[in-house]
């Protein structure tokens, strides 16, 4: 099991707290950062396995070296794109179906040309390897929070 495979289970081993908020970590819920962090995965995956490996051109940018090399987004920097915010009530069946749907993803994508791409609004484009690493940082960056929220009505 990849690591990214590994962080997206623990998220998804939460669903049961999903109605579970603490103000004092985040304005959101835990299933609010699980479904996020799941609809992410599945959008950018689909993304690359549906982009053109041949538009793939390196380029440097300091952002996403920050973040990459310290391996953590700050919390509160930046706010999630209208695109992967939940939309409808978070339930548990609907977080049961994304997990799913990335498991498929995780699978989809093992055997992709390594250009193939996705743009970020941040760190632009970024080919297979640098998108796994952006998915891992940005998921543990969730489950973190989702850790937290948990801790914290204990």
């Amino acid at each position: 099991m990849t690591r990214l495979e590994l962080i997206t289970k623990k998220l998804g081993s939460n669903v049961s707290n999903i109605n579970i908020s603490n103000p004092n970590v985040s304005n959101s819920t835990v299933g609010w950062q699980i479904e996020h962090a799941l609809i992410t995965i599945n959008l950018i995956l689909d993304a690359l396995k549906n982009s053109d490996p041949n538009t793939y051109k390196k380029k440097f940018n300091l952002n996403r070296a920050i973040i990459f090399t310290l391996n953590k987004i700050p919390r509160g920097r930046a706010k999630a794109p209208k695109v992967v915010q939940p939309t409808n009530t978070i339930t548990k069946e609907s977080i049961e179906k994304q997990l799913s749907i990335a498991f498929q993803n995780f699978i989809d994508i093992k055997n992709l040309d390594k250009n193939c791409n996705f743009q970020h609004p941040y760190f632009k484009l970024l080919n297979v390897k640098q998108t796994i690493k952006f998915l891992e940082i940005h998921t543990n960056h969730h489950l973190q929070i989702v850790n937290d929220i948990v801790k914290g009505n204990k």
